[in-house]
Formats: C-alpha cells, structure tokens, sequence
C-alpha cells in the first residue's frame, strides 16, 4: 500500500498479467474483516515464486536455526495479528549484547538467543530488532506490533540481492 516499511515484505498475491503495460495486477486476499485488494502496475522485479511450499497460514518450520550466525541474511514470516497470513520479512542476524563484535571472541552463535535485525529501520525503532530462541523457536509476538514466525536463511548471494535492491534510501524510524 506504499508504506515504505514494509517495501522489505514480500505477501502472497494472485497475480494477473497485462502485457500491454508489461505488468502485474497483485490481487491480495482478504485478512480477517478486510475485504481483498488489488495493485496495478507491479513490476517482474517485485515479483517472485514462493521460497517455501509452506501455506502462507501455517508456520514455517524453521531447520536452520543452529546454523545461523551474526551476518547472516534471513526472511522471517511476519503477520498483522492472528486473523491475517504470514509474510516474509528479511533482516540479517545480529550480535547479542555483551558481545562486542570481534569476529574471533564471538560466541553469538553458542548461544540459545538469536538476535534479528531489521537494519532500514533506525536505533531504537520497536521494529529494529527482535530475537528468537534457537532451541524452542515457535510464534513470538502479540497483537500490538504482530508475530514473528519461521525463519529461512537466504543462501544465495542472489536472494539477498533480490531483498537488497529494494532497500531504502533513507532509514525509517
């Protein structure tokens, strides 16, 4: 809906092609009492093929938890509140508090908490950052700012370009 927040979200659509414009029609289904809604003029750069075969309803489950790192580049499934489908978000895992980032003292990764980062939106913004538990990683959140759900980390340099171009010129607060 333009939001430029959510420009680093990728939703399910029914898509319909209109080749005199050389674009898609995006036709959202509806979530909870919302009715359905439709974007004209998207673009074959925003559009991809679903990463997963997990139902936009259901929780991915997440296989690559204990092999995440701080650096990696992730997607996460998002949702509104409990009425709405999942989206992916993408971010790139952090390093814990009391870690100072030194790439050989590190032990982020031996750790049970992994910290998710968000980094378009600014310092101190509630979308920022959140984190996970790697060991008993379920749907985190609430109906204020959403749930966070599976987790896939992008292994290509491809897919994290995919995210990255649309990344915004300015961070968001």
């Amino acid at each position: 809906d333009g939001h430029v927040g959510f420009l680093l979200s990728c939703y399910d659509a029914h898509l319909r092609y209109d080749r005199r414009t050389d674009t898609f029609t995006a036709r959202y289904p509806p979530h909870g009492r919302k009715p359905a809604k439709e974007e004209e003029g998207v673009q074959w750069c925003r559009v991809r093929a679903a990463p997963l075969s997990t139902p936009a309803q259901d929780l991915h489950a997440s296989g690559c938890l204990e092999d995440l790192r701080p650096g990696d580049h992730f997607e996460i499934q998002w949702r509104k509140n409990k009425d709405f489908p999942y989206g992916w978000w993408y971010g790139v895992v952090g390093h814990l508090e009391p870690c100072n980032a030194n790439e050989h003292l590190c032990r982020c990764h031996e750790d049970d908490t992994i910290m998710l980062e968000f980094k378009h939106y600014a310092a101190g913004s509630r979308w920022r950052q959140t984190t996970v538990s790697r060991k008993d990683h379920r749907e985190k959140g609430d109906e204020t700012d959403g749930f966070y759900g599976g987790i896939r980390k992008l292994q290509t340099k491809d897919e994290i370009s995919t995210w990255r171009r649309f990344w915004p010129v300015d961070v968001l607060s």
